[in-house]
């Protein structure tokens, strides 16, 4: 407790700098006597059972279908009772900071990726593996450690793919990407099918006599730029953005190489659209926008489906020199000062069980995190083939290029913020930053070699 406490100090001097309320000798008058009285209604809850409180972040229509969840949850045993505790996402994490505070955290809950390492070692989140003993297990890559104890796991897995547009692949009369590992582009490759797809107003290519750079109707490619996002071009380049151990800011040539590579597909190649980086929009804003041809981005694009009308396939990611992807995926831990580790860590198992969360994977949002439903083909055809919004790939198609690649662990790494601590503000300094290499005023190596002192008192903390 001597830890929680020297952290709570710590967010006092946090909250003055950054205004997120203030920090004196009594109870933040926005923070609630009670968490549950947030968003529950606390009537009716059994005196014989154990009360949990469980936070997370989402809109009114997520938290419908977490209460859902929890209602059957409540009904099925008779030892525990779980209510909701729902913060818009934005404010998500100042507001638990608030209730840190005030002593008044709830019990378990969803945490900030980028987060998740610092607030281990930070004391608010509970060393406690809930899979230990299970005989069913999330893939490895999506356990969140700190020198090799497990802190979280992500409730759902998210890996990244090469989407594009069918109808202008066949109106150029040109392949679809491949979706088998075995098969994948190389750099070059995709470069040089994203030439051929690239159009200016007069329907010329980029190399052709007279292309017209300034008015580009239709780009071929557009590969996300969000900050984690860019870490796996430098992993499939041979590079690193962070030690193994996650204590120390590498950003090798390699990796920065490869990021210049990804920046002069705007610059040198004509064949994406200028995008500063600033959100990470990449399916909505190219391929679902219906000018470019084809996109990196993660595999919660199918999700999407249902709200743009592309004819869209999915293939696996091109590599540099070697074939990469990275794993990403909201954690769920239990929060340090709860009076009922076991009881939540029984809890949080349940609820990240692929059977629990079944609506958002059935609808394309989410991958299952548990092995057994990539290895179990009764498993995988529920949350594959019976799928709509996977059909349209067709499923086939996302079974290689998806979930065969999620499945190889060779190829399939964790993102960095699953070992390495305030990756949230490494991202803030390379967002801002990067904007003058994304625009050519500086080359990547510059940037970096400029910010690499900060970047290294951000990993600190």
């Amino acid at each position: 407790m001597k830890k929680v406490s020297w952290f709570i100090a710590l967010l006092c001097i946090v909250i003055l700098v950054f205004g997120i309320t203030a920090c004196t000798d009594e109870t933040p008058e926005e923070v609630p006597d009670t968490p549950q009285e947030e968003t529950t209604d606390t009537q009716g809850i059994p005196s014989d059972r154990i009360h949990l409180v469980f936070s997370l972040w989402g809109d009114p229509a997520e938290l419908v279908t977490t209460q859902t969840a929890l209602d059957e949850y409540n009904n099925m045993q008779d030892k525990v009772w779980v209510t909701a505790l729902q913060f818009a996402q934005e404010e998500y994490g100042a507001r638990l900071l608030e209730l840190a505070l005030a002593d008044n955290m709830p019990d378990c809950g969803m945490v900030d990726e980028r987060t998740t390492i610092g607030w281990a070692r930070n004391g608010l989140l509970l060393v406690y593996d809930i899979y230990k003993d299970a005989a069913h297990k999330p893939l490895d890559y999506l356990a969140f450690r700190d020198n090799g104890e497990t802190v979280a796991y992500s409730v759902a897995n998210e890996v990244l793919a090469l989407w594009f547009n069918k109808d202008m692949f066949d109106e150029a009369g040109i392949d679809y990407p491949p979706i088998t590992l075995e098969t994948a582009w190389t750099w070059d490759k995709f470069i040089e099918v994203a030439k051929k797809l690239t159009l200016d107003e007069n329907g010329l290519n980029p190399g052709d006599p007279g292309f017209d750079k300034e008015n580009i109707v239709q780009y071929g490619a557009y590969v996300n730029q969000w900050a984690w996002q860019l870490e796996v071009w430098a992993l499939s380049n041979g590079g690193r953005w962070y030690s193994e151990d996650g204590e120390s800011i590498v950003f090798d040539d390699a990796a920065i190489e490869a990021m210049q590579r990804v920046y002069d597909l705007h610059l040198i190649h004509n064949v994406a659209p200028y995008n500063e980086a600033t959100q990470d929009r990449g399916f909505l804003d190219s391929v679902g926008a219906g000018n470019v041809a084809m996109c990196t981005d993660g595999q919660w694009v199918t999700g999407f489906a249902a709200t743009v009308d592309i004819n869209y396939g999915v293939g696996v990611l091109p590599y540099m020199k070697e074939k990469k992807n990275i794993s990403a995926g909201a954690p769920a831990g239990i929060f340090a000062t709860t009076k009922h580790p076991a009881e939540a860590a029984d809890f949080l198992k349940w609820y990240s069980d692929g059977e629990t969360n079944f609506g958002p994977i059935f609808d394309g949002w989410w991958m299952p995190n548990n092995i057994q439903w990539f290895t179990d083909e009764t498993l995988v055809y529920r949350w594959i083939d019976e799928a709509p919004m996977r059909l349209r790939l067709p499923a086939a198609a996302y079974r290689l290029a998806v979930k065969n690649v999620a499945l190889d662990t060779n190829v399939t790494k964790s993102a960095g913020w699953y070992y390495t601590p305030n990756t949230d503000q490494v991202d803030k300094i390379l967002i801002g930053a990067l904007i003058e290499a994304i625009n050519g005023s500086k080359t990547v190596k510059q940037v970096i070699e400029e910010v690499r002192p900060s970047l290294e008192a951000a990993l600190a903390g």
